[in-house]
């Protein structure tokens, strides 16, 4: 197998380790900084240099020592995870070139090294600009489309529209045909935005009186497809609020079983069936192929 190298690579590098687990604010005191040896590739194996780090929200639960997402929080000392977008630097693979952009999920690190099939080759000339690639269109995208199959009439709610992921549904969702699509947010200004910028149809403040309320004075007829991001109780009034009938389904992003509230209370979605007639449905578990869509697993080393 040829050893192909870019450029000369310096001997060490340097990577973000978890500190402390995060009790209070966000701090520099969070987290090390810490020098240590660049990876050296084996055979079947490639040298990446880190471009460009994805940065979410979620990272301040992972931070915690009782983050409340289905996943294990990071453990003091190890370096903190995530996507990232990358070029290889040295390939003993013939699976992956030199030059070559690819995602991977090594987390905070100037380089990592694993095996070839651990890293997702992506075309650079797709988008813009490589940052895309780690954007929460994927997610946003899979969901609205290929789950809840939204489209021409159907009424959609989509939960935490004013995020990341939310956002990006509900366009989604208007571009496919819906009928009428509604948001929920946290405040007046988000509402605004998801209204006036985005486009949706309608949108409330989930502070502002029961949900179910909401629901009803502005889909009279019932929902047909609802994205979730955050369970509890919208998620228990979407289904109070779904429209009769096999055309109703649901995406939704955390697993029915472990649901809960904010309070951490259970929410009461796990205790209860939808409508009659309703068909409601959320997003496959992920597994060693779809994660591979994603970029590599644990199995890169910095």
């Amino acid at each position: 197998m040829t050893d192909s190298t870019m450029s000369t690579t310096p001997d060490t590098m340097w990577e973000v380790r978890l500190a402390k687990h995060l009790k209070g604010d966000l701090g520099t005191d969070t987290f090390d900084l810490i020098q240590v040896p660049t990876p050296e590739p084996a055979t079947g194996e490639v040298l990446v240099r880190t471009d460009y780090l994805g940065l979410s929200v979620a990272y301040l639960e992972m931070l915690r020592a009782d983050s409340r997402l289905p996943i294990p929080p990071w453990e003091v000392g190890q370096r903190i995870g995530g996507g990232a977008v990358g070029t290889v630097v040295r390939s003993i693979s013939a699976d992956l070139a030199v030059g070559d952009r690819v995602c991977t999920m090594a987390g905070w690190c100037e380089y990592s090294a694993g095996p070839a099939d651990q890293y997702l080759k992506v075309d650079p000339d797709l988008f813009p600009s490589p940052v895309h690639y780690l954007s929460q269109g994927p997610t946003a995208y899979y969901g609205m489309s290929e789950i809840a199959k939204a489209g021409a009439g159907d009424v959609v709610f989509v939960s935490g529209a004013a995020g990341g992921v939310g956002s990006l549904a509900g366009q989604i969702a208007k571009c496919r045909g819906a009928a009428k699509v509604i948001g929920s947010a946290g405040s007046q200004a988000k509402i605004d935005y998801l209204v006036d910028e985005l486009g949706f149809d309608a949108a409330f403040d989930y502070h502002d009186g029961p949900v179910l309320d909401h629901l009803r004075d502005l889909a009279p007829e019932g929902i047909t497809v609802f994205f979730d991001n955050v369970g509890g109780e919208q998620f228990d009034a979407a289904v109070e609020a779904a429209a009769p009938g096999p055309a109703s389904r649901c995406a939704a992003r955390w697993p029915l079983r472990s649901a809960t509230t904010r309070t951490g209370s259970p929410s009461r979605i796990s205790l209860r069936r939808p409508p009659r007639g309703s068909r409601f449905c959320r997003s496959p578990p992920i597994t060693p192929r779809s994660r591979s869509r994603r970029g590599p697993s644990a199995s890169v080393r910095g």
